[in-house]
């Protein structure tokens, strides 16, 4: 499969992620070391998440969260990079089981990642499994946005119509 980009032939690279424990460990050790403001003066949200909320969710981000099972449930999908005005564009391209389906592309919120749209890949290009018929799956690309922490770190010049365009089925 190849992506055109301003008439020439961009080739799709083979996609994985595996983050060194070295780096897990240094981005649990910052997070350990956050330097917490003074607590909120009120007790509802109008001056942001309550500290103890955000002192929680630190505590699970450096003590508990499983890093490695959500780089497995990543792995798990065909995942690529493309070049696209000279960046490069991390996708999962998930393929429907029935013939003739329609193609469709999906990008996620900010803030937020590919990650949240995992669960939607069995279920749009398999809906038989699900109670649905053939006529109702997908043959999907999920789009990393640029500006996390992902292969494609750096927005293109336009945002991100270049790479709607690009990445566009063909």
């Amino acid at each position: 499969m190849t992506t055109v980009d301003s008439g020439t032939k961009t080739l799709l690279r083979p996609f994985s992620v595996d983050v060194p424990d070295s780096k897990l460990a240094d981005l649990r050790r910052r997070v350990k070391a956050t330097q917490w403001p003074e607590k909120e003066t009120v007790t509802d949200h109008s001056q942001g998440v309550p500290l103890a909320v955000m002192r929680e969710l630190a505590r699970y981000w450096a003590e508990e969260y499983d890093w490695r099972r959500c780089e497995a449930a990543l792995n798990a999908s065909p995942q690529f990079l493309t070049e696209i005005d000279g960046l490069d564009i991390h996708f999962i391209h998930a393929r429907s089981r029935h013939e003739g389906a329609l193609p469709l592309l999906i990008n996620h919120g900010w803030p937020g990642s590919i990650v949240e749209q995992l669960k939607l890949i069995d279920r749009l290009t398999d809906p038989t499994a699900y109670g649905g018929t053939p006529a109702d799956g997908s043959t999907w690309w999920f789009r990393q946005c640029p500006d996390t922490d992902s292969p494609a770190s750096r927005p293109p010049p336009d945002g991100v119509r270049s790479g709607w365009r690009a990445l566009g089925p063909s």
